[in-house]
């Protein structure tokens, strides 16, 4: 194991990543520390090399509270006029100002280590965690890192005590206890050599519906006569912590069953006071572990109540002198969070051995309790010695560390170093898993102050469920000790007190130098200051000058009684200072003839304002600045087009085409100034306006620039009636006619197809001429009866 040492991280890159994680998973406190910490990524000086922006403060007290700020305390270093806040920038700013580094007050972020011895085994004196002090000075904003190394020692004692539920259930559970205390501490001294062992029980509130108040019940609660069992109680401390194996047996042997009413437990009562009741427990300053064996769930805050019990449950110890708990009765049962709290703050780990039936439930509450694990329990308890040497062994494997007691104006964040290369991003605890003994972890703590303690404070930084811790002491740095006071300082014209390059003036004088005398106006530099500002609001000397006694000094080519006339600053046109058409003047343009406008960029000339008709803009508009702004519904450059003609005289057309039939109607609601005339050769025209009512022609283009619309009447309707009869003759005659043609054509195929097997068959014959034995053919015998044989 090699020497610990504090490594403070100054990596550029590193730090961005810092400052990107903490933006994710911590509130900042407030806009400008975020923007502060975002500049400082960028590049810089002091220990992060990196540049951060600075908002100005009046003062160098203000000015080291805001984050990435330096004060220059050169007594020359400001210019005639310019406010003192201009002392106030980046580091880098006041140097390119020429402030001397002598003259900056830039107090940097420091890192003293207080204690930090190294990490050893001895069993005299073991430290597994390094440092143990460190002392912090911090600017506002600034993040400052340091690393954390642990290392679990081999052979750290232990104290383990063992709480049972001696409720009925448990009863062959407890045969099994009896006789395992030697091999408990056998199996727990392979991992170490002091180990001590104690033995705590319980059972539940004596109270109904918890436990019968029937008196023969009280005395044995057993379910049934034949079994004689104790009273019941909430909690019992048998045995305090020891090392004596033969004790915890004849302690333990003398136990006997209980018995309650309903299912769940008084655990969290059991468990409450076996963490808090440190000098009767006996716990030892060396690892903690508290084993808890139940067969069931486990009452919580709020179950009480069914008692009558409405009083939370204090988070104090109360056993008398027989280890009995006597509050059971007055106080609620523990809410997991108090309960959590109290076995963090005492460095208890805790080990669930529980029977399957009941794992679920632990394993949620597990989820709340740090350092805690379930082990599934055999149902009379004959794997416990195997269970809680496994269980041992994953609390040993992780380590959390986090931190206590820290103030408010601190950011505190952690990545963690767990071996093998890996390490986890920014969070709000560091934590390693399968830590094996020998193993050495560290973990990078991040620093941020957000805002200045009123003194130095302390807290401590610890890995859960192990005493020992690291106490971190941070004060920030905000107080300016510039060093140069003089009292009737010559800088000051004799007449004021020099400290931190400002000069406080006597009475009856102000200024930057304690030039100037008071006046009727008014008392103080800010009624000088208002002399040079155009309105209340208005910036001094308009944010181009200074203000001298009263009065503006302008810079550059600002000019004016406040500096507000500046002759280039007035609108560009096509890149140029009024549009190269005229002069600025005090920010306004003063145009040549034939041009106008603030940028004088609108001519008077008229030429692009006319189409192919002739006519400016078509007579449907206005020509401005050589350019057409066309009246509503027309469109293009000359304002030649209509915008949907048809749908906007649609209207028109059918209420002038209705009132020549019925005389009277009013159509210039639909119209306006439009008078529609009647087609006369129709034949000859086309209506691209239709409507079932009205066929129409939109013309805008005509010689005085009035819309003209023509309409006639719709076409001729068709007889609906014939057209469905003789639609349906037609799709009748068109339907048989494809029938009678589909029919025939599957005929054919059907034919043809015949036709091609009987082909087939025929060349498939073959004649066999074979004679068959059985046949015998014909004989034929002629007599002739003329003929006579031998004659």
């Amino acid at each position: 194991m090699g020497p610990f040492h504090v490594d403070v991280l100054i990596n550029q890159a590193a730090f961005c990543e810092t400052t990107a994680i903490l933006r994710r998973n911590t509130t900042m406190k407030g806009a400008w520390l975020l923007a502060a910490m975002l500049l400082h990524c960028v590049g810089g000086r002091g220990t992060a090399g990196s540049v951060r922006g600075c908002q100005s403060q009046p003062n160098c007290t203000e000015c080291l509270k805001s984050p990435g700020c330096a004060w220059c305390k050169q007594k020359d270093f400001l210019k005639s006029g310019e406010p003192n806040e201009r002392r106030c920038d980046t580091a880098k700013a006041l140097e390119d100002r020429n402030c001397g580094k002598g003259d900056m007050v830039d107090p940097l972020s420091v890192l003293e280590l207080m204690k930090d011895k190294e990490l050893q085994s001895d069993p005299e004196n073991v430290v597994q965690l390094r440092p143990q002090n460190i002392h912090l000075k911090l600017r506002i904003g600034e993040p400052k890192n340091f690393t954390v190394k642990f290392k679990r020692a081999e052979g750290y004692p232990i104290d383990l005590y063992y709480l049972m539920d001696l409720s009925y259930s448990m009863k062959d559970d407890l045969e099994k206890i009896k006789h395992l205390g030697q091999d408990i501490l056998s199996t727990l001294k392979n991992v170490t050599e002091k180990v001590r062992i104690g033995f705590g029980s319980f059972v539940d509130k004596v109270a109904m519906p918890y436990v019968s108040q029937v008196k023969m019940k009280l005395a044995n609660p057993c379910p049934s006569r034949l079994d004689t069992c104790q009273p019941a109680f909430s909690f019992h401390n048998v045995l305090k912590l020891t090392g004596d194996a033969a004790e915890f047996k004849s302690r333990v042997s003398k136990q006997r069953i209980s018995g309650n009413l309903d299912s769940p437990e008084a655990g969290f009562d059991a468990m409450m006071q076996a963490a808090v009741c440190q000098e009767a427990i006996g716990w030892a300053n060396v690892t903690r572990i508290l084993i808890y064996t139940s067969d069931d769930t486990f009452h919580m805050a709020g179950d009480g109540r069914l008692a009558g019990i409405y009083q939370p449950n204090d988070g104090k110890c109360h056993l008398d002198a027989e280890g009995y708990y006597t509050k059971a009765t007055e106080y609620d049962y523990p809410s997991v969070s108090r309960l959590s709290r109290a076995l963090s703050a005492n460095n208890i780990q805790l080990i669930f051995a529980i029977t399957k039936k009941s794992v679920p439930s632990y394993q949620a509450l597990s989820k709340l309790i740090p350092q805690s694990v379930v082990g599934v329990l055999e149902a009379d308890s004959s794997n416990v010695v195997q269970l809680i040497s496994e269980a041992y062994g994953n609390l040993s494997s992780t380590i959390l560390l986090e931190h206590l007691h820290a103030p408010k104006e601190l950011d505190i964040s952690y990545t963690s170093h767990c071996g093998n290369g890996m390490h986890t991003q920014w969070h709000r605890s560091g934590e390693c898993n399968n830590v094996r003994i020998d193993d050495q972890v560290s973990f990078t703590v991040n620093l941020t102050a957000t805002s200045c303690l009123p003194e130095a404070k302390k807290f401590v930084i610890k890995p859960q469920g192990i005493n020992e811790v690291l106490t971190v002491t941070v004060e920030t740095l905000c107080d300016c000790n510039c060093g140069d006071q003089e009292n009737s300082s010559s800088h000051c014209n004799h007449n004021g007190t020099l400290n931190c390059g400002i000069c406080s003036c006597d009475e009856g004088l102000l200024g930057q130098k304690c030039e100037c005398e008071k006046n009727a106006v008014g008392d103080t530099v800010g009624a000088l200051d208002a002399q040079c500002r155009q309105t209340n609001k208005s910036q001094l000397c308009s944010g181009q000058g200074s203000c001298e006694c009263g009065r503006c000094m302008c810079r550059g080519k600002h000019r004016g009684e406040y500096c507000e006339c500046d002759d280039t600053s007035c609108p560009h046109h096509n890149n140029q200072l009024c549009g190269g058409h005229g002069t600025c003047n005090c920010s306004v343009c003063d145009c040549q003839a034939n041009y106008t406008g603030p940028d004088c960029a609108c001519s008077v000339f008229k030429d692009k304002c006319f189409g192919e008709n002739g006519k400016e803009c078509s007579l449907h508009g206005q020509c401005v600045c050589n350019k057409c702004v066309c009246n509503s519904d027309f469109f293009k450059d000359d304002c030649s087009e209509l915008r949907t003609p048809c749908k906007k005289f649609l209207d028109c057309a059918m209420c002038t085409l209705l009132n020549e039939k019925n005389d009277g109607q009013n159509c210039s609601l639909y119209c306006g100034s439009v008078k529609p005339t009647r087609a006369i050769d129709v034949k000859s025209q086309k209506f691209p306006c239709g409507h079932a009512t009205v066929r129409f022609i939109v013309n805008s283009e005509t010689s005085d620039g009035s819309i003209l619309v023509i309409y006639t009447d719709p076409p001729e309707p068709i007889d609906m009636t014939m057209v469905v009869v003789c639609s349906s003759i037609s799709g009748i005659i068109f339907i048989g006619i494809a029938v009678i043609i589909v029919y025939r054509l599957i005929l054919e195929l059907y034919y043809r197809r015949e036709y091609h097997t009987f082909i087939k068959e025929q060349q498939n014959v073959k004649w066999d001429e074979t004679p068959n034995p059985l046949f015998q053919g014909a004989t034929t015998t002629v007599y002739n009866p003329m003929h006579v044989g031998g004659m």
